[in-house]
């Protein structure tokens, strides 16, 4: 883990913590009943449904100490500050325009751990190079986004910056469980 910890925003961390509670609540217990319906068949040297919950059992438990962990460490992103209201920082939805295609793509700025493509808006990685090339930047301004095939040009059309609900408790946080 990084210096800076997991950054996520009060969702993400909120989706986190639901993943690790229905682990241990739910899955745990789904996983011991399964446990015990394969040991009742018997011999456990040969028996597949044995093998296959304890493969089950090593994962949830895998899952739910990386969970503890990015939960442990997790740094809430705050909301910006009175001068960075047009300025896309992490946690804000950011409409670009491709300057060759003039396409345009609207997307939510994340920490690493919550970037998700399939999202509506898809949520992009401030590590990413378009995150990367736009983060600090304010609407208006033409980035250039260093990729494989060569730089490519946005232009930030809008920033929208979406009020967190509990924004005393947004402050740089440590979640502890």
């Amino acid at each position: 883990m990084d210096e800076q910890g997991t950054i996520l925003t009060k969702e993400g961390l909120q989706r986190l913590e639901d993943e690790l509670d229905n682990l241990r609540s739910v899955k745990r217990a789904e996983v011991a009943e399964r446990l015990k319906v394969a040991i009742s068949y018997g011999d456990i040297s040969e028996n597949s449904e044995y093998d296959d919950a304890k493969n089950e059992q090593a994962f949830v438990e895998g899952r739910i100490q990386v969970l503890e962990n990015l939960i442990r460490n997790a740094r809430i992103i705050n909301e910006p500050g009175r001068g960075d209201k047009d300025k896309v920082v992490l946690g804000c939805e950011v409409t670009i325009r491709d300057m060759e295609t003039k396409d345009t793509a609207t997307y939510r700025i994340v920490g690493t751990t919550e970037a998700d493509p399939m999202a509506e808006p898809p949520r992009i990685s401030n590590e990413s190079p378009v995150g990367k090339a736009i983060l600090g930047e304010k609407a208006g301004k033409v980035v250039l986004v260093a990729t494989p095939a060569g730089e490519l040009r946005y232009k930030i059309v809008d920033v929208q910056h979406k009020p967190n609900k509990n924004h005393a408790a947004a402050k740089v946080r440590k979640a502890v469980k």
